[in-house]
């Protein structure tokens, strides 16, 4: 076992607030051009779930838990999962979000009309 007062001065140096500030200001221009390239993906993928949970005549109280499912289907998507293995990660998350209370066939809609998923084969 390592001596305490080495790990807290290994710690203390780790976490120098300086230097924390210096790296984050380097990193800064690169997290700057990432957002601004991503964003604009997400915006649109949010506006299309919208779009069908106006059609679906539900209360604005539930768009966020709809949207979060959405951001799940996204994530997966930018990780470049596709095909079968998509497929099944998608219907992980109706059921995850189906057990959360939402609607298994609002949940469909945003699977199949935004993100052009198809249920898994049996």
């Amino acid at each position: 076992m390592s001596d305490p007062a080495k790990r807290i001065a290994r710690w203390s140096t780790k976490f120098n607030a300086e230097r924390l500030k210096t790296d984050i200001e380097n990193l800064r221009p690169a997290m700057l051009a990432s957002v601004q390239a991503v964003f604009p993906e997400l915006v649109l993928m949010e506006s299309q779930v919208k779009q069908v949970l106006d059609g679906k005549n539900l209360a604005t109280i539930q768009y966020p838990l709809y949207l979060a499912f959405g951001r799940e289907l996204w994530r997966l998507i930018r990780q470049q999962v596709s095909g079968p293995s998509l497929a099944r990660e998608a219907a992980v998350l109706v059921d995850k979000w189906k057990a959360r209370g939402l609607s298994q066939a609002v949940l469909e809609a945003i699977r199949s009309e935004v993100f052009s998923i198809s249920p898994p084969s049996p």
